[in-house]
């Protein structure tokens, strides 16, 4: 089979695409692209190793730049045609046409091509690690060996959903103070180099002593205006540093320690954890996903070395034949509510359902928290800034009027 790199346009949309397929001759990629909907304009032949490298270069280019958003949106089409009885290959072809990003579409595209050639839905999706992480590849392979696809879709659709509402709530809370934040930084730092020296210079004329806080504000102005290059550079080798010292194994274990110890915010870091932990190993579990495997993938979707470790030190104990819950309460790093439901939910046999309710009340717990800590936020930092212009205009003012007040 030959393989060729063409070019067309689309006949819906007159969209020129781009692209590399296999097919026996130019007459049978034509015809191949006319069922895509596709009129092919050129075709190339070439070498079966160059074009192969070409593509997975592309594919690799494409996956870069797919989003969970999108993944979740393709999820869940997929999984409503699925259930409505269209084949799996059907299915798929009527997504290409559907979705609208050419990177979501090359990779449905080649997913495919790869399903015509007999390969397996999860060893294609394998394929594109970026666009699809292990837990969704390991729930795929489970709901095709127990022929519960279309149940295993719709859960990896509702629980990248459940993850993307999480995570959007609390980007939306904490969108507002970072804002603050910014623009009270620049602001003061503009009134500190730009505007402080420019009104401090009639204080040079004066055969006086100046209050320690206008000294105070002359001080820093001054320093701020001739060695802000040196903040500069220590920023970006302070960033540095820490970058190399968080990316070795001890360092990142230290940082992540040290996050989850914080007063206020490592409550809620832990809570994200605990939630994201239990809602993925209840979907995993739900799907058919066996318990030592599923523990494995839960241990990548935490985000914190020390909680990793206690996964991995859990996985280690349940394979000698340990419950869940034990090797999770003697870390000490889970809450004792979560390892008691767990317990319970191993006792009865009902740990996914466990799981979805610790999961939703962490996920609830968490909501009110960012809620919470935006609404304490956004006061404290309108205190802190009027409070720091506050300063400067007292600083300058004060001395100004007290000279009048000696002129009189």
């Amino acid at each position: 089979m030959a393989v060729f790199d063409f070019r067309g346009i689309t006949i819906a949309t007159g969209k020129s695409v781009r692209g590399v397929r296999d097919a026996e001759n130019a007459k049978a990629l034509r015809a191949l692209l006319r069922r895509d909907g596709v009129l092919l304009t050129l075709a190339t032949e070439e070498a079966a190793g160059k074009a192969t490298k070409k593509r997975d270069l592309d594919l690799l280019k494409w996956m870069r730049r797919v989003s969970t958003g999108d993944v979740a949106t393709m999820t869940r089409q997929m999984a409503t045609l699925v259930r409505a009885g269209i084949p799996l290959v059907d299915a798929i072809g009527a997504l290409v046409d559907q979705v609208e990003k050419e990177d979501m579409r090359a990779i449905l595209t080649h997913v495919r091509e790869k399903l015509n050639e007999g390969t397996s839905f999860a060893k294609t999706l394998e394929q594109h690690p970026r666009a699809f992480p292990p837990l969704y590849v390991n729930m795929v392979a489970a709901g095709e060996a127990s022929g519960t696809l279309e149940q295993v879709l719709e859960r990896l659709a509702e629980f990248m959903e459940a993850q993307a509402r999480l995570k959007g709530k609390v980007g939306a809370a904490l969108a507002y103070p970072a804002l603050m934040l910014i623009i009270g930084t620049v602001l003061i730092s503009v009134l500190m180099v730009v505007v402080v020296p420019k009104v401090t210079a009639i204080f040079d004329s004066l055969e006086r002593a100046l209050p320690w806080y206008t000294q105070t504000l002359i001080f820093v102005s001054t320093t701020m205006a001739a060695y802000w290059w040196l903040g500069v550079i220590a920023l970006v080798a302070g960033g540095w540093f820490f970058r190399r010292w968080k990316a070795t194994p001890a360092g990142l274990m230290q940082w992540d320690s040290l996050l989850l110890r914080l007063p206020v915010f490592g409550v809620l870091l832990r809570m994200l954890a605990v939630a994201r932990f239990a809602r993925t190993l209840a979907t995993l579990l739900a799907s058919g996903v066996p318990l030592l495997k599923a523990m494995e993938i839960v241990r990548n979707v935490l985000g914190n070395a020390l909680l990793e470790k206690v996964v991995v030190e859990a996985t280690t104990s349940i394979r000698e034949g340990e419950s869940i819950a034990e090797p999770l309460r003697r870390s000490g790093q889970f809450p004792p509510i979560v390892t008691h439901m767990i317990a319970v939910g191993e006792r009865s046999g009902q740990l996914e359902q466990m799981l979805e309710s610790v999961a939703g009340s962490y996920d609830n717990l968490v909501e009110t928290r960012v809620q919470m800590l935006t609404s304490l936020l956004e006061p404290l930092m309108i205190v802190f800034m009027g409070g720091a212009v506050g300063f400067i205009a007292f600083s300058i003012l004060m001395p100004l009027i007290q000279m009048n007040d000696f002129v009189q």
